[in-house]
């Protein structure tokens, strides 16, 4: 095939990120006008140009439309851990590979200020996003669990029964989007003004100082232990979910020490 042959072939997953970019500036649009209730799919295919069936060959359903870039935004963080560098701590290849995420909002602030708007206003909105959330913590914690310091496995400030790699490394993932998303609500409720990424850096130095023991650069990811960072919650039990209370507001060394006092007392 000639290079001028393959130049003319469409590029296929730009092109589908534009249509799914579309059709959820049309949702948008129309959630924001009509409301998400009285809004169809019909009308979100017929503002976007589009058939119906080219709705639903892009999402699922009409709540799903307003998160067009989750999917590629995932595939970029797991790009990102891929390609780690040997000697960088496992924990700051998270830090990185989250960026991606932050990065998707900031690109375009207008539209990620009304998407917040939206996912606060209408409940299945603000549902979707917390499960697109929990496909994040669930790569970043495969990915810890395969970089634990096993010379820490015997025992850490004198506790005799060890490391307790699931739960560090869940505990650490959650932790890092905990704090994305802290950096991420006060950057939206200031109308996508100031420097997010520097926000986020400093947010990130509290989660290393207080996660940030336990984990080695250079080892292979390993498979995880069955059911750890699976679908239910808690890694290794099945159905078990953590859930703890914190203003929005808070500094978020406050929020970090929430997550850890409510997982001893679990």
């Amino acid at each position: 095939m000639s290079q001028s042959v393959r130049s003319a072939r469409p590029n296929v997953p730009n092109q589908r990120l534009k249509m799914r970019r579309e059709l959820a500036a049309a949702a948008m649009e129309l959630f924001a006008t009509k409301g998400y209730e009285e809004t169809t799919v019909d009308e979100i295919a017929a503002a976007a140009g589009v058939a119906r069936r080219t709705f639903f060959r892009h999402f699922r359903s009409k709540e799903e439309a307003i998160f067009p870039d989750h999917d590629d935004t995932l595939e970029r963080a797991k790009a990102v851990l891929d390609a780690a560098p040997a000697h960088e701590n496992p924990l700051d290849t998270v830090c990185r590979g989250i960026k991606e995420v932050m990065r998707m909002y900031a690109a375009s602030p207008a539209v990620s200020v009304e998407r917040y708007r939206l996912t606060r206003e209408v409940p299945t909105l603000r549902e979707r996003e917390i499960a697109s959330v929990a496909r994040y913590e669930r790569l970043f914690t495969r990915y810890l669990l395969g970089h634990f310091d096993e010379s820490a496995a015997a025992g850490r400030d004198g506790d005799e029964d060890g490391l307790d790699e699931p739960l560090l490394a869940e505990v650490a993932a959650s932790a890092v989007v905990t704090a994305h998303n802290h950096v991420l609500r006060r950057w939206l409720r200031a109308g996508g003004q100031g420097d997010v990424e520097a926000q986020l850096d400093r947010a990130f130095a509290t989660v290393r100082r207080t996660f940030g023991t336990g984990f080695v650069a250079g080892r292979a990811a390993a498979d995880p232990p069955a059911g750890a960072g699976g679908t239910n919650g808690a890694a290794g039990r099945k159905g078990e979910v953590l859930v703890t209370v914190a203003r929005t507001d808070a500094p978020l060394d406050q929020v970090m020490r929430t997550i850890e006092e409510a997982l001893r007392r679990g």
